[in-house]
């Protein structure tokens, strides 16, 4: 998968993972609906896969999540 293709599909894994999360995550979620995805990858980025992109997005996530439990 090459930059732009993760680019046009970033909105549907931010709206994938809101339909998985607990109400509290929310939060963290529109933070991340939030982020343009030109800024997280470059235009020579790629992705192995699908599930690859996926589980970037997850584990961008994951990290936010753990920052916002220590802030508390």
């Amino acid at each position: 998968m090459d930059a732009l293709e993760f680019i046009g599909k970033y909105g549907n894994y931010i709206d994938e993972i809101a339909l998985v999360v607990k109400p509290e995550y929310q939060a963290v979620i529109d933070k991340m609906r939030e982020i343009d995805p030109h800024d997280l990858i470059t235009p020579e980025s790629w992705f192995v896969s699908e599930r690859s992109a996926r589980g970037y997005v997850w584990s961008m996530f994951i990290r936010r999540v753990k920052l916002s439990t220590k802030a508390e």
